[in-house]
């Protein structure tokens, strides 16, 4: 069982039905020609340096469909329903905040732009945040 992701380097104030369109485009057969964008790059190289959509594969790989998608303004995935897929979110959703990219999930038709995303930080580091912020420092 798997489920797909598109990333999408969507304009800022593109509206839900411009995201929707650019998705479906993305999810075609034709993509846009042009000059890559840059966050779509920066998004797959790190994507794939943890996560390699060609040979070799580790064993923790999530993709169900290799290579993945990718075009000069989205990456397409298609990720497995396991522990490596809730892994590979993780990572998705910190490179798409990082990169300021615009995730859709067709399941759903839920779109989550970059300031919805949220990571999760490790207790340790909200405690030296609470820590530094008090007042006596």
């Amino acid at each position: 069982m798997s489920f797909g992701l598109v990333m999408l380097a969507a304009d800022p104030g593109a509206t839900d039905a411009e995201v929707r369109v650019m998705a479906e485009h993305c999810g075609s057969l034709h993509h846009r020609e042009g000059e890559l964008d840059e966050r779509i790059v920066g998004f797959y190289e790190s994507l794939r340096a943890r996560y390699p959509d060609f040979p070799p594969y580790g064993p923790d790989s999530p993709w169900m469909d290799m290579p993945l998608n990718v075009g000069i303004d989205h990456v397409g995935m298609h990720l497995t329903f396991s522990e490596r897929g809730d892994a590979a979110l993780q990572l998705i959703d910190e490179l798409a905040r990082r990169h300021g990219l615009t995730i859709y999930d067709p399941q759903g038709d839920e779109i989550t732009r970059p300031a919805e995303l949220r990571v999760q930080m490790e207790p340790a580091i909200v405690a030296l945040i609470e820590e530094l912020r008090a007042p006596e420092h």
